[in-house]
């Protein structure tokens, strides 16, 4: 059963299909990727007609084998993907991965005493006894243990009906591509330069994301309008998809206008109706315009953009500590963020202050909750509309 064909807003009159070769690779109607944490989001972009991909990093082996059971009943078969992340440098990787306990041996205390403090100023509160007494596995901090973590997700994401193996921060391992290739499954990788992308080409993935500097996340230094084409021309014939700036359906236009077969997109989805985005940052995100971003190490190690707030100025002051490399910079900030997380849906309180989350500066642009399948047609509507609005302007005589 095909994905069902976008509509025109407030039409039922089906449009054209947005073909590109990168769709008939995946079997999907519309060259539209997103990538979220939220498995409603997933689902609802998929059955659009567009290639939904799950986040898979920040749960645990249980909570993944859950969730992609889960995303496969509701897509009866319509194709979907999963993002692990896999870096190749962190801290300990020359030592064969050090675990958790070993790498907060190497977290210097004034490191902890800035966070302590940071939190007594803006009075955000203990976590309760029982959470506090928790072990929870931070996201994006990978040791001895957290890289066997990560194995194991890899391992349950192929023994479901996955389409798409997408790696992030740096290439993927070269069992990895022989295990997806060996199951039908197209593998991905994210570049922010052409070296990154050759890179990839030479590991053999089926798909590079060119993401530009306006992404959130880990972000590189060029900005889309110039990587995207670069890295076309450098890995030809490899499908690229365009990601950095893009959640409408003009933006989607230029893209594939700069060679790219399709979009990867992330911080469009943060403000749909199901996405699982907290509330506080949530209408965070619907007030924020584009320059409310910015580049931080603050939460991993590595520069990835996110909004601005407290929590980023604050490591930006004068006299703050400088931050760690990951994953020693979020094994250090774990049980703070939770705090925080946990105090700020109190939108008045201190805490509410200082969250955030990773966010692209085309947030200025998601400032409307809609449903995600909404979003998928919309995009799709501008892009038609900004193709024949310059078909229009050709002279033809």
């Amino acid at each position: 059963m095909s994905p069902p064909r976008a509509v025109r807003c407030g039409s039922t009159e089906p449009v054209r299909r947005v073909k590109t070769p990168v769709c008939d690779l995946l079997g999907i109607d519309l060259p539209i990727f997103a990538f979220s944490h939220c498995r409603d989001v997933v689902i609802e972009v998929s059955k659009a007609g567009g290639f939904g991909v799950l986040g898979a990093t920040a749960y645990t082996p249980a909570q993944l084998d859950v969730e992609l059971s889960l995303i496969e009943d509701a897509l009866a078969g319509r194709p979907y993907g999963v993002d692990v992340l896999l870096p190749v440098r962190f801290v300990g990787r020359d030592e064969g991965g050090l675990t958790r306990d070993r790498l907060r041996e190497r977290i210097p205390d004034e490191h902890r005493r800035f966070v302590d403090e940071l939190l007594d100023r803006y009075e955000v509160p203990p976590l309760p006894q029982e959470q506090a007494d928790e072990r929870r596995r931070p996201d994006l901090a990978p040791g001895a243990d957290e890289a066997e973590g990560q194995a194991s997700l890899a391992d349950v994401s192929f023994g479901h009906r996955i389409s798409l193996f997408a790696s992030a921060l740096g290439p993927p391992p070269p069992d990895i591509v022989e295990r997806s290739h060996a199951q039908g499954v197209a593998v991905v990788a994210l570049a922010g330069t052409t070296v990154h992308a050759e890179r990839h080409q030479a590991a053999g993935v089926d798909v590079i994301v060119a993401q530009g500097y306006e992404a959130g996340g880990h972000t590189g230094e060029i900005g889309t309008m110039v990587l995207v084409p670069d890295v076309v021309d450098v890995v030809a014939p490899t499908p690229v998809l365009a990601a950095g700036g893009i959640a409408d359906g003009r933006q989607m236009a230029a893209a594939l206008a700069l060679g790219a077969q399709g979009v990867w997109t992330g911080s469009v989805w943060l403000t749909t109706e199901e996405a699982e985005t907290h509330p506080t940052v949530k209408q965070k995100f619907l007030a924020a315009g584009a320059s409310d971003t910015v580049r931080s190490r603050s939460l991993t190690g590595k520069p990835a953009r996110q909004l601005r707030s407290d929590w980023t100025d604050a490591w930006d002051a004068e006299g703050a500590p400088a931050t760690l490399p990951m994953p020693l910079q979020s094994l250090l900030i774990a049980d703070a963020q939770h705090r925080i997380g946990r105090a700020a849906r109190d939108p008045d309180s201190g805490a509410a202050r200082l969250v955030n989350y990773f966010v692209g500066q085309v947030v200025g642009r998601t400032n409307e909750e809609k449903p995600a399948r909404q979003v998928v047609f919309d995009m799709v509507s501008e892009f038609i509309d900004a193709v024949e609005s310059l078909e229009q302007q050709l002279d033809t005589d």
